[in-house]
């Protein structure tokens, strides 16, 4: 009877654990924010303040309303929605920043209270604020035909396949016309756009240009510099370099799949050739190899100087199966200290671009 009694009373607490358990996941939060963090971008300062929106939807039963709400700094001013709120209505946070306030990147938070118990939510708002210029002449000293530039290149940094990235590049206008959003006339790769951002920049005044890079449309993995051009008039045409990282996008996978995904292993990862003559050539072999349990595809092998070449037999490698990449490096008009980079991109989701470095001495 004790032994019954004993496993009636483990189940039943077992019941309760797992419905406990069950009930702990299914938990609606009381607030549902469509998103709790706003990238404003890039803001100019003479823009003035700039407004960031962020909407909730209440879902318990009882009423609600906003009680308090904080903020880290006095450039941020925020107004709200004030009703109370039924189940399933909607609410409303204005929040205005001020970029006079501070130069360069900020992340400012938001914390927002109710009146019910566990409605205590933090949002955060974060871009980069631009000071107006004291001297353009010496803040924009890029300059082309009139227009204004802080680099001579764009820099786009990492570029991923799944979304495009966007870049706002600052720039003064010291011609005297107007320029306009519809007038803008871009010359360039389909992969990359241009986009004027305010609705006109009149003369001497600061304007942002819009970049957008596209690392679907470019087909293409590695290091790319690309010129492209633009104007806003057939005498008013600027040339630029727009430079990105373009890498292929691999979405999170489970525990379970890091010994079945495909997984490269490079040995060796470092060649020393020691002390070379510059007038002969040298080749060396690397092993690469699959240890996953799925085909492993090599998207693209590239070296960081022509002096590289690099070959292999085949760029599907099968489950256990291991497969040489053959290396020629061509010394001729090099001296010194030397150090090149290859760089392999394959189907590996956890390490998609692996650097096998090659160092020498050259005499």
């Amino acid at each position: 009877m004790n032994l019954f009694r004993k496993l009636f009373t483990t189940a039943l607490f077992l019941s309760v654990f797992v419905q406990v358990c069950l009930s702990q996941e299914t938990v609606t939060p009381k607030l549902i924010w469509e998103i709790n963090k706003i990238d404003m971008g890039t803001i100019l300062e003479e823009q003035g303040p700039q407004v960031a929106e962020f909407r909730f939807t209440h879902t318990q039963d009882s009423l609600f309303w906003i009680d308090r709400v904080w903020t880290d700094c006095g450039c941020t001013t925020v107004t709200y929605t004030e009703d109370t709120l039924n189940v399933g209505e909607e609410g409303i946070l204005q929040i205005s920043y001020d970029p006079s306030a501070s130069a360069g990147f900020f992340s400012r938070m938001i914390v927002v209270k109710g009146n019910l118990m566990g409605t205590q939510d933090t949002l955060y708002l974060e871009g980069t604020a631009v000071p107006f210029p004291q001297d353009p002449d010496i803040d924009y000293p890029n300059q082309q035909l009139g227009f204004g530039f802080r680099q001579q290149k764009v820099n786009m940094g990492d570029v991923f396949t799944n979304e495009p990235k966007i870049k706002n590049v600052e720039f003064f206008n010291f011609t005297k016309e107007t320029l306009y959003p519809d007038s803008l006339r871009f010359f360039g790769p389909d992969y990359i756009q241009l986009r004027l951002k305010q609705d006109s920049v009149q003369a001497n005044e600061r304007g942002l240009i819009q970049v957008i890079y596209s690392g679907a449309d470019k087909n293409d993995l590695g290091f790319f510099e690309d010129p492209v051009q633009f104007s806003w008039s057939d005498s008013l045409v600027v040339q630029w370099d727009v430079m990105a990282n373009v890498f292929e996008y691999f979405p999170a996978f489970s525990k379970e799949d890091l010994g079945v995904v495909p997984n490269l292993n490079i040995s060796p990862k470092e060649i020393d050739l020691k002390e070379i003559s510059a007038g002969s050539k040298k080749t060396e072999t690397v092993i690469l190899t699959n240890r996953g349990q799925k085909v492993l595809e090599i998207r693209k092998i590239q070296g960081n100087c022509d002096c590289l070449t690099m070959t292999m037999p085949k760029k599907e490698i099968t489950p256990g199966e291991s497969v040489e990449l053959h290396l020629e490096f061509d010394p001729s008009g090099r001296q010194g200290i030397d150090q090149r980079n290859i760089y392999v991109f394959s189907n590996d989701p956890l390490n998609p671009v692996q650097l096998v470095v090659l160092k020498s001495r050259i005499k």
